[in-house]
């Protein structure tokens, strides 16, 4: 863990470097070719040994896979046979929810991550990472969010109506590639913490989400493994589709944010990922979860999901589009949620937007309702020096609530956030 941490601290003061992109990925001799080969500007003018290249392109943290051509940002450095990077979203946020159950509060949220990767030998090569967020300073009970429920403030009641803060440590893992051939990959990923072979790239790092500091209603449902307490994820990428599998541990974090938990690898992932054109990033996956709520001991939850992420060039700018579905079951009763999220990128402007529907049965215990969200916003970045950025943003959102949950609501309720960021891309 030292070396890791030491990385991150050592990447707050690193140069930024252009580097030239890597070659796009194989393509079938009788499939699509890109439409719009990746440039300079898109992947940041960054180069990556041959040894350490990579089929498909990771998302910032775990191993799943988004579109090719999503630009990789962050503030890269080459120092002897190492490559550095550093990459940070840190927001200071107000925050309104109305009505009954709502609320006001003012937080600190985001993240920042290194990472230090290097060829060994010709065909293999190794990336460690490190990622810290700031979301323990808001506090235990983290802030309001209408109609989002998950986790526990102090491990007795469940946090309704508010969204938990994520714990300091987000990821601390080490990856190993082989590469025995041009269109094959074999991988062994391992974190405490890190992220298992489950659902799409979670909502801050997912490129039509990361600028929007709110999170999503659906996250319990597609991505709350993203900070697993010990995982080991094993499998193999050829041509543009990847198997991968992991073992982690089940428990999601509990109340005591700023330490790292251990617990035994008793939990199973599956995710098979599928990148058809350098837009387009598509994933299918399924998991086990063992004694998944600190607060429902004993209690195991199978999941599903299913997403398609899109990343594509609109005139001088550029858009991104996430559509999921995700499926928990415990108790013997599933519940869905679903997920649209788009955003649009140009000249330091970006707009964003989101659409849900969940079935949950934590809003009133024991009752199962179907409530929806939509929420619209935006952010206006100043560079004020190479990979660093400010940015002034702010969204509205509206709860959209049933018949049966009118009176504790007070009908549908309109929320908003406004921030100030500080962005390393």
């Amino acid at each position: 863990m030292t070396p890791l941490l030491a990385l991150l601290l050592a990447a707050q003061d690193m140069p930024g470097m252009a580097m030239p992109p890597p070659p796009p990925p194989p393509q079938p001799a009788a499939g699509p070719k890109p439409a719009e080969p990746a440039t300079d500007d898109d992947m940041g003018g960054m180069i990556m040994d041959p040894a350490a290249e990579r089929l498909g392109q990771d998302s910032d943290s775990g191993t799943a896979w988004q579109p090719y051509l999503t630009p990789m940002g962050g503030a890269h450095l080459k120092a002897g046979g190492w490559m550095l990077m550093a990459h940070a979203r840190l927001n200071a946020v107000y925050d309104r929810q109305s009505g009954p159950r709502g609320g006001e509060k003012a937080f600190v949220s985001g993240m920042a991550m290194a990472m230090a990767s290097r060829p060994l030998g010709t065909n293999a090569g190794i990336e460690l990472r490190a990622m810290l967020s700031p979301d323990p300073l808001m506090g235990a009970r983290g802030y309001p969010l209408l109609l989002a429920a998950g986790e526990t403030a102090e491990g007795r009641t469940l946090l309704v109506d508010r969204q938990h803060p994520h714990d300091l440590v987000g990821e601390l893992s080490a990856r190993f590639d082989l590469r025995p051939g041009a269109d094959m990959d074999f991988f062994v990923y391992a974190g405490l913490p890190g992220a298992p072979a489950f659902g799409p790239p979670a909502y801050m790092h997912r490129p039509a989400a990361m600028d929007d500091p709110e999170a999503p209603i659906s996250h319990h449902w597609l991505d709350s493994t993203h900070v697993s307490f010990g995982v080991v994820t094993a499998g193999v990428a050829v041509g543009q589709v990847k198997v991968e599998a992991s073992r982690f541990n089940g428990r999601e974090p509990d109340q005591h944010r700023w330490d790292i938990e251990t617990g035994p690898l008793d939990s199973t992932a599956v995710r098979l990922s599928w990148n058809p054109l350098p837009e387009l990033s598509l994933q299918a996956s399924w998991a086990r979860q063992k004694d998944a709520e600190q607060l429902e001991p004993g209690v195991d939850v199978t999941r599903w999901s299913a997403s398609a992420l899109l990343t594509k060039r609109l005139g001088m700018g550029r858009i991104y589009a996430t559509a999921a579905w995700g499926r928990r079951t415990a108790h013997g009763r599933p519940l869905d949620a679903l997920l649209a999220e788009l955003a649009w990128s140009r000249s330091g402007w970006t707009l964003f937007g989101r659409a849900e529907r969940v079935e949950t049965d934590e809003l009133l215990k024991g009752s199962v309702f179907t409530v929806g969200k939509v929420s619209l916003g935006g952010v206006r970045d100043f560079e004020v020096a190479p990979h660093l950025a400010v940015g002034v943003g702010a969204s509205a959102s509206l709860g959209l609530v049933p018949a049966g949950l009118a009176k504790a609501y007070g009908g549908d309720r309109p929320a908003g956030m406004a921030f100030v960021r500080v962005k390393i891309d």
